[in-house]
């Protein structure tokens, strides 16, 4: 099952408070595994897959930035962090933005604390903030599928987190790298970015959310959380960490996308038709 999150509904700020995590998901599908000879080291593979093609305004990626580094270090993080059975995470972080271009900005990483957490999110500040052409969330999906395998990292789950301002428009089908990564027990979660006005020059379109929910998301659990106001940036990106960290789904405040739907409700290949539409190739 796949779910839409709101924002101000997940992360409710008295449960928060008072560190209580295990709360914000009572009924949550939270995975079952079975254990292997060799124990898991940490709870969960992060991989951060973050956009940075040039319909992202130099304002957007300075916050997209931001977000991710105080997200990290955020009592919310930490709290949901030690509510796993290891009480750490690993956790890489990517740019992307054309299907051949990908920029690895922090490598594998554990995190099991403070220290550990503020050391990333002085990795991701210090690094100078680029802008590149294309939008190919199929390329950051074939690109972040084999880091799983390069670190000697043994988690419970692995996750891919994406974040983007509009659809796939370049490389191969969003739906097939999708299904290829969930054939794998990979989760894929969305962070679709919807906090400006539509731009025909960016090649916006309306419900990204929607988009994001039919086309990008998967696995067991996988959800997204749309950012539609440009001050909720931080906070989405926050409490999207938050609920894959600790692995945890939220209450029914999230709306659930239908078992039955058999057909998406936004055009999986809209992206590259627009493009075809305005380049003709």
């Amino acid at each position: 099952m796949r779910w839409c999150v709101s924002i101000g509904a997940v992360l409710v700020a008295g449960a928060m408070a008072g560190g209580d995590v295990a709360s914000m998901a009572a009924t949550g599908p939270k995975a079952q595994f079975v254990q292997s000879k060799q124990d898991p080291v940490v709870d969960v593979e992060l991989v951060l897959a973050v956009d940075v093609s040039y319909s992202m305004d130099m304002d957007e990626l300075a916050i997209q930035r931001e977000g991710y580094a105080q997200a990290i270090v955020s009592k919310e993080f930490l709290t949901a962090l030690k509510s796993g059975p290891t009480g750490k995470i690993a956790v890489t972080y990517f740019e992307w933005a054309a299907s051949s271009d990908q920029k690895l900005i922090i490598p594998w990483r554990v995190i099991d604390g403070p220290e550990s957490a503020d050391a990333v999110a002085s990795e991701i500040m210090k690094t100078p903030i680029r802008r590149a052409s294309r939008t190919s969330i199929s390329g950051a999906i074939y690109y972040a599928m084999p880091l799983f395998d390069e670190n000697a990292l043994h988690g419970l789950r692995r996750v891919i987190d994406i974040s983007g301002d509009g659809p796939n428009n370049n490389g191969g089908p969003v739906t097939v790298a999708r299904d290829e990564a969930v054939a794998k027990g990979i989760v894929i979660n969305g962070l679709p970015i919807m906090a400006k006005e539509l731009s025909y020059s960016t090649m916006d379109i309306e419900n990204l959310d929607l988009y994001y929910e039919d086309c990008v998301i998967g696995g067991a659990g996988s959800f997204v959380v749309p950012i539609k106001e440009r001050d909720k940036f931080k906070e989405a990106i926050r409490t999207k960490l938050v609920l894959e960290v600790a692995g945890l789904m939220p209450e029914p405040r999230a709306i659930p996308v239908a078992n039955t739907m058999k057909e998406p409700r936004v055009n999986c290949l809209i992206g590259e038709k627009i493009w075809q539409d305005r380049w003709g190739r």
